[in-house]
């Protein structure tokens, strides 16, 4: 069995009585002198080599790059360009811990396998780390870092939540964020998410512009923002959402956020939304269940499936494949016609 590569790495030599720096290149063991029988300088002068590494041009093998440099080169140049920047600090976190010291050969169906097992998350968790990893390495050998891209297994895309509110669970959990530990915006917060469907942070970074008292309507959509998949678009106010969001406004200003706290932006909401739910006795509810929730009430009374797509900015593929059993009509017509005795046809000589 070949012995892993663990990256360029620092050796003591006692037969040169010398500190070496160890590495494999295309297959082969490479050894460089520090010159230095002192732990202190051989280190000085390994992170000097590494750096001078670093800003080698050209392409190069995959099993002469490390993963942890083509984790920094891609949140160098497409951290901030992407459109949940933090996601991808978690997740580099994560990799770079268990993948420190190896190289991007190292990447295999059996070390992505031994890094699900290590991090004891979901597999959803694991498949949106995993994915970072394989767009860093993508995003490197399209910029002419890597001479081949090498293929990063995800685990089993799982199954869609289908944990959603029902009217009484709503109105227990208003009134768990409305006691006097909990913030102002939070109650605002669940009814906009509930009668809008939008995800946490399109609510988040939601201003007072964006929103058309008069003519009923809010705009999800930010200037600048990259299009995704993952759409925000413009709706009608609901009517029960209304008379909310014109308290609201009186107490705002003309450019300010919707949901703030002393006028900045609220960076994130799931501790008091958890304290809530923790009040009223709700178990397995997060922010974004509230969009689920949207939606299956929207199927449940009967909403034309073209009509709710638009109004969630939401495939109608997506929408008849998570939430389409939740409509009283779902493949109704297909039980009842298969119980159906065949008519008799009359054939005319």
């Amino acid at each position: 069995m070949p012995r892993r590569n663990q990256g360029p790495r620092l050796r003591w030599l006692a037969k040169r009585e010398c500190f070496y720096i160890a590495w494999t290149e295309r297959g082969r063991s490479r050894e460089c002198s520090t010159g230095t029988a002192d732990r202190e300088q051989a280190e000085s002068f390994f992170a000097e080599w590494m750096h001078r590494r670093g800003r080698r041009t050209g392409p190069r093998d995959p099993s002469a790059i490390l993963v942890t440099d083509v984790l920094n080169d891609y949140a160098q140049q497409r951290g901030q360009k992407i459109e949940a920047p933090e996601r991808i600090a978690y997740a580099m976190l994560a990799l770079t811990d268990f993948f420190e010291g190896n190289t991007v050969a190292d990447v295999t169906p059996q070390t992505c396998e031994r890094y699900a097992e290590k991090r004891r998350r979901s597999p959803g968790t694991v498949r949106r780390e995993l994915g970072v990893l394989r767009a860093a390495i993508n995003y490197a050998h399209r910029s002419g870092s890597l001479t081949r891209p090498v293929a990063v297994e995800l685990p089993e895309r799982p199954a869609p939540r289908d944990r959603w509110l029902t009217r009484k669970e709503v109105a227990w959990l208003i009134r768990a964020a409305c006691t006097p530990q909990a913030r102002l915006y939070l109650p605002l917060f669940i009814l906009i998410a509930l009668y809008t469907g939008r995800r946490k942070e399109a609510i988040l970074s939601l201003r007072w512009p964006q929103v058309n008292l008069e003519a009923r309507t809010i705009n999800f959509e930010v200037a600048g923002r990259k299009r995704t998949n993952k759409r925000r678009g413009i709706i009608p106010i609901p009517p029960r959402l209304l008379p909310h969001l014109w308290r609201a406004r009186r107490r705002g200003t003309d450019l300010g956020y919707v949901l703030h706290i002393d006028g900045e932006r609220i960076g994130d909401i799931k501790k008091g939304f958890a304290a809530a739910c923790e009040r009223a006795g709700i178990e397995g509810v997060t922010p974004h269940s509230l969009r689920h929730t949207c939606a299956t009430w929207l199927m449940q009374k009967r909403t034309d499936p073209w009509q709710a797509s638009g109004f969630l900015s939401m495939s109608m593929e997506t929408l008849l494949r998570v939430y389409g059993h939740h409509h009283p009509d779902y493949q109704r017509e297909a039980a009842e016609n298969i119980g159906r005795r065949p008519q008799n046809v009359r054939v005319m000589a």
